[in-house]
């Protein structure tokens, strides 16, 4: 397929073709699905701990004595049922990261980009860096595409770290290398801008298999 390529002042350059096995392609729902769920799950600390009735740090005596009080029977005061008490089925340390296979989330991405495409969402930009590092700059070029600050993708043909460096004081801006490429982020883009360099080695990179 074939699509347009814009200055950095948002003004039609070229023509670049596109694989069509990656940006023009049927969507697959379910593998995007499994994408994001996977990266938010990924990301998950899982250092919620509470203590059971074993752990509490509370008194061994026995509250009062098994019969004659009328009350039901009590062993100690780190009973779940008393206020202070241990926790029933809480919370432990845990890793919630797991893998999904490799296929299927090659699968995501292109059905992403795709999507991207298919939403009018993706504008190919002419290759350019900030050498200063200066987020005014950056600012500039992303206000010819974007209007109202709406949430947007910027993907780099590598990791360029003064452009990541501009970028960070951008709060609705979003910066990712060709070939670490986030679901969730495509997904909830409102706008994604790709170096035309970076489509170039995403035709590549995705585009065989």
């Amino acid at each position: 397929m074939e699509t347009k390529v814009f200055s950095i002042k948002g003004e039609e350059l070229r023509d670049i073709t596109l694989s069509d096995n990656v940006f023009n392609r049927e969507v697959s729902d379910g593998s995007i699905y499994y994408a994001v769920n996977n990266e938010l799950a990924n990301r998950r600390v899982g250092t919620a701990c509470t203590k059971t009735r074993g752990e509490v740090n509370y008194s061994n005596t026995k509250p009062y004595k098994q019969k004659g009080t009328g009350n039901a029977r009590a062993g100690d005061k780190k009973s779940p049922i008393w206020v202070g008490g241990g926790t029933i089925f809480g919370p432990k340390p845990r890793d919630y990261s797991y893998t999904i296979p490799k296929k299927m989330k090659r699968l995501a991405m292109k059905s992403l980009l795709s999507l991207s495409v298919l939403e009018n969402r993706l504008s190919v930009v002419e290759d350019f860096t900030i050498e200063s590092g200066r987020t005014k700059e950056l600012a500039t070029i992303i206000n010819n595409f974007v209007k109202d600050n709406k949430r947007t993708i910027l993907i780099l043909k590598d990791d360029d770290v003064m452009m990541r460096r501009a970028a960070k004081n951008i709060p609705y801006l979003r910066v990712l290398s060709y070939n670490r490429l986030s679901a969730k982020e495509l997904l909830y883009g409102k706008k994604v801008l790709m170096l035309e360099t970076a489509a170039t080695n995403l035709n590549e990179f995705y585009g065989d298999k």
